[in-house]
């Protein structure tokens, strides 16, 4: 007779999306200028995060053809403000300088984008996410055969994943270990998804870059900051 196991698994913990965040920071494939601002602006903007005690990570770095400029990056930011962190950086940032590439060139206003990369939250486990099923452990003939249904095999649901776990004789112990692997596979496969979905929009970002209105205005070789939304800083 068949032995069924409890489809009962703990469930991860998954972050308050309030709490994290993803950036991309865009030249809108404007010239090296906006390259420049784009690395200028990621310096800023890590710096700006650890004074707010905000833990900041480049997830991605596309570099320009000029020696330390950016075509873009991408910044995850992680903590209690980082919604409000977001909020303040992302639409268009102005630098106003002239050229460092260009010595007669006549533009002095330089635009680049800062976005919000919206990320799935991943979904909870719960009791209808697994199917297990029990079988027979694979081993030698002879007296030392599994007779009994001690091996485990685990889907999960939504993605189609599967794990079988036959360790040990124990289908208890094999029920776990099928937990486990089934779990770490699932959040690899969920943060394939999430990364493909938020790779989707950037693209988009490198195109609808609006020239204009600027979130922050940056004045001068050093990057300094000139206005804050119609706030202009001293």
């Amino acid at each position: 007779m068949r032995n069924h196991v409890s489809s009962r698994v703990s469930r991860p913990t998954i972050k308050k999306m309030d709490n994290y965040q993803i950036l991309q920071i865009t030249s809108g494939r404007g010239p090296a200028e906006c390259c420049l601002a784009v690395a200028m602006a990621l310096r800023e903007i890590l710096k700006e995060a650890r004074a707010q005690n905000l833990c900041a990570q480049v997830l991605s770095r596309t570099p320009g053809q000029e020696p330390g400029t950016l075509v873009s990056a991408i910044v995850e930011i992680q903590g209690d403000t980082a919604l409000t962190f977001a909020k303040s950086w992302n639409g268009a940032l102005q630098w106003i300088a002239q050229s460092p590439y260009r010595k007669f060139h006549k533009r002095k206003n330089w635009f680049i984008g800062i976005h919000t990369i919206h990320k799935q939250e991943e979904s909870s486990w719960n009791e209808k996410d697994i199917r297990f099923k029990t079988c027979r452990s694979s081993g030698p003939g002879g007296q030392h055969v599994n007779k009994t249904e001690t091996a485990v095999h685990a889907t999960h649901i939504p993605s189609g994943i599967y794990v079988l776990a036959s360790d040990s004789r124990s289908q208890a112990l094999n029920k776990q270990t099928a937990i486990e692997r089934l779990q770490t596979k699932v959040r690899q496969w969920q943060q394939e998804q999430h990364y493909k979905l938020g790779h989707t929009d950037p693209w988009e970002n490198h195109h609808s870059l609006v020239r204009g209105n600027p979130q922050r205005t940056y004045k001068g070789p050093q990057f300094k900051l000139y206005s804050y939304g119609t706030e202009f800083i001293a």
